[in-house]
């Protein structure tokens, strides 16, 4: 935020326009069906403008424009009331002016001081400079989420006015501010029902990571949209038509396809955009003003149109009957085109379709009382509490087994009575086991799918009805989290492990205090990160059990620490020491560019300019990650280690979609060298039909594109099937591309990919 002088003339015409925006505000409440506190709106408004007068954004425009325009999708995208527009429209005085929240209480009351107080704890994003200070903020998110949900879906508006305004940010910033909201923001949106800010979250993240992916993508949507929809229009008629027939009023939508999903699909499926054949879905909003009668029209609608075209049998979902735990309800069926494809219709009522479209806040339009509007949160709630129960884990995992339940599939098993239970695809028997009650899960031994016995990871599927068998034998076991899919249960074992272990962490934790007090060494989150990267350990406890069995030796470590240490006043370089001792990436390959200081303020590569990845006299100023294996043409970024190297790695990998999220200040925005004689490894994977003479063909093609060198070539052959593992150095990702291209035209080669 900045302070600019500008003339009379051009002071009166921002005025008008601040103005005007506000009045957008008001008017789009006065049309809804909130009641109608004019009053307390308009003294926010001034007491904001009056707060935030003189100061502007990085882009140059007042800055009372943004919770405007925040305090806008409140009301007008989300569907909040007056009490939520206040708080939108202050979230950010108490942060940025010499007002506090007492201020804003005998103002304007308890609850809107307890919104914007709610707003001001998370005000720095859910993600700090450090993981445990961004795990801290995380936490005080969940936490604010479960006093008031509003303090969330405000928090959500203020996110996609950021990201809608995200180009006047530096490069760094943008992939800082993308990558979190990606990784977290988007799925939070999905949790909390809000379909059409997720998709637009998840679009302006893509646009900004990938802008050439997007455009090119967006291009081609645009080119080919006329003839789209005129299948569309031949698809739709008949159906229209019929449901006119029986008197049913509705309205009937063409939904495209967002242009990360398609984007999405290509990646995952390695097709071209002209491959994507599920480019739009046709949606049947009808009319109901009983919703005792809503189930029942769904199914006359589903069954008009499977009278018309044939239906797909494995593709009908049932979202009205058990409604999924964000609270959508539809009816979706696959039938096929005329054209010969598939196409999904969603069938909803007025009343799902809001609830669909807006989330839980379209649920106050048809509740009777207040204060009920976020019942269908409570058993996600719950969850959030057990993982914020669960003491000292390490930031990282706590974001992770968050995020587990935020954007996963969901299926519905049943219990021996009947009861339904929503858990995420992938679930097993163990997973359920812990979701009904800790104590089921501790003393699970196995489980009856459909009355049959089946083994304690078997994943359900929906549909199936469980039952848990127990013994009082049965002890929690370490390996049982390789199977767990859900947050509660991975959060309950933690806890049942740790009573267990005790003992053992106590011993460990007394040995680890008299190492590090002989060493002179302070405790620091830091000092538990470090050594848990360098013993591959996941918390703070396995480091106290593996001090107690033995297999961890503290004493060790401080001692080369001391003995490298300054003698007195080295507590800095004491840390800067143990960081480059615990480097969890590995010790650099070479000189570091630069030492960081131990408090991480001098950052030694300037992040704000454009890092040039080369190579020079056969050395590289970087390395890449093996997570992602990254080429010259691929959309990549940099990461600052330690040690001050810099790690390259995909945009796309799962590794720095986390890097983005935590720690932002730390992410470069990169360029390869335009020139490069480098050869970098590449591996391709090969599926097809297996025929006399493929082998040689392959063969062929590889050695006739140019700039590639084979270095490893393995196939193995099941029946009629082939699958094989090309390893090549190639000089960049478009060779690559090239040859799995040529080998695709292979007669017989089904799929040819890089991994």
């Amino acid at each position: 935020m900045t302070q600019q002088n500008l003339s009379t003339p051009d002071l009166q015409e921002e005025d008008r326009m601040i103005e005007a925006a506000f009045q957008d505000v008001l008017q789009g409440y006065l049309n809804s069906n909130h009641r109608k506190k004019v009053e307390i709106i308009e003294r926010a408004f001034r007491f904001a403008k009056a707060a935030h007068a003189g100061v502007r954004r990085r882009s140059g425009e007042p800055y009372i424009l943004h919770p405007i325009a925040v305090a806008r999708i409140a009301s007008q995208e989300i569907g909040l009331g007056s009490t939520s527009i206040c708080a939108a429209l202050l979230h950010d005085v108490v942060e940025d002016t010499d007002y506090t929240v007492e201020d804003i209480r005998s103002n304007f009351g308890d609850k809107i001081a307890q919104l914007v107080e709610g707003l001001t704890k998370i005000s720095g994003g859910i993600f700090g400079e450090h993981a445990s200070a961004q795990a801290e903020n995380f936490r005080k998110l969940l936490l604010t989420m479960n006093e008031d949900i509003r303090v969330v879906l405000i928090k959500m508006a203020d996110r996609l006015h950021n990201m809608r305004t995200l180009g006047s940010m530096a490069p760094n910033k943008q992939y800082k501010i993308a990558g979190e909201t990606l990784y977290i923001y988007a799925p939070l949106a999905h949790r909390l029902g809000l379909f059409e800010i997720k998709t637009e979250l998840e679009d302006l993240s893509f646009k900004y990571e990938h802008p050439a992916a997007y455009k090119e993508i967006a291009d081609k949507i645009e080119a080919t949209e006329r003839a789209r929809r005129m299948v569309y229009d031949d698809f739709a008629a008949p159906i229209s038509a019929k449901l006119a027939e029986m008197g049913i009023e509705f309205q009937a939508k063409y939904r495209l396809k967002s242009v990360y999903s398609i984007w999405r699909k290509m990646d995952t499926k390695k097709i071209p955009f002209e491959e994507v054949y599920d480019l739009y879905a046709m949606r049947i909003i009808f009319k109901c003003d009983d919703p005792s009668q809503e189930k029942a029209l769904s199914w006359r609608i589903y069954s008009a149109i499977t009278d018309i075209y044939k239906l797909h049998p494995d593709r009908t979902r049932d979202w009205i009957s058990v409604p999924k735990a964000n609270g959508y309800q539809a009816l979706h069926l696959t039938v096929m085109g005329a054209d010969g494809n598939w196409v999904e219709i969603q069938i909803r009522s007025e009343r799902m379709d809001d609830i669909a479209e807006r989330g839980f806040a379209a649920h106050w339009k048809y509740k009777d009382g207040e204060g009920d509007e976020e019942t269908e949160l409570s058993q996600w709630l719950e969850t959030i509490k057990d993982i914020l129960e669960s003491p000292e884990p390490s930031a990282l995992d706590f974001l992770d087994t968050v995020k587990l339940n935020l954007f996963a599939n969901e299926i519905v098993v049943f219990t021996p009575k009947g009861e339904p239970i929503t858990l995420p695809a992938k679930a097993t028997v163990l997973d359920l086991a812990f979701t009904l009650h800790s104590q089921l899960g501790i003393r699970c031994i196995a489980g009856k799918v459909n009355h049959k016995l089946v083994a304690l990871s078997t994943p359900l599927e929906s549909g199936d009805q469980v039952e848990i068998i127990t013994s009082q034998s049965q002890q929690p076991q370490e390996e049982w989290m390789k199977f767990l899919a859900t947050a509660k249960a991975r959060t309950r074992l933690r806890q049942a492990l740790r009573r267990d272990r005790q003992p053992l962490i106590e011993e460990g934790r007394t040995l680890f205090e008299a190492a590090r007090k002989e060493a002179g060494i302070e405790e620091s989150n830091e000092l538990f990160t470090k050594m848990m990267g360098h013993y591959r350990v996941n918390s703070r406890e396995d480091i106290f059990i593996g001090i107690a069995k033995g297999e961890i030796n503290p004493a060790e470590t401080f001692a080369v620490l001391r003995k490298n240490a300054k003698p007195a006043g080295a507590a800095a370089q004491t840390t800067a020491l143990f960081k480059k001792l615990l480097n969890p990436f590995g010790p650099a390959k070479k000189k570091p560019m630069a030492q960081w200081k131990a408090d991480d303020e001098e950052i030694p590569i300037n992040v704000k300019e454009t890092y040039i990845l080369r190579t020079t006299e056969g050395k590289e100023n970087y390395r890449l990650a093996e997570c992602c294996s990254p080429l010259p043409g691929d959309d990549v970024m940099g990461f600052i280690e330690d040690d001050g190297t810099v790690t390259v790695h995909s945009l796309t990998c799962p590794r720095a979609a986390l890097l983005k999220a935590t720690y932002g200040h730390r992410i470069l925005v990169t360029r390869w060298e335009e020139t490069t004689e480098t050869r970098f490894k590449a591996e391709v994977q090969l599926e097809g039909i297996d025929r006399s003479g493929i082998l040689q063909e392959i063969s062929a093609i590889v050695s006739g594109v140019p700039n590639i060198d084979l270095r490893q070539f393995a196939i193995e052959a099941t029946n009629e099937v082939f699958t094989g593992h090309l390893t090549v150095k190639v000089t960049d990702a478009k060779a690559v591309d090239t040859l799995c291209s040529r080998l695709k035209k292979i007669s017989g080669v089904t799929a040819a990919t890089r991994i």
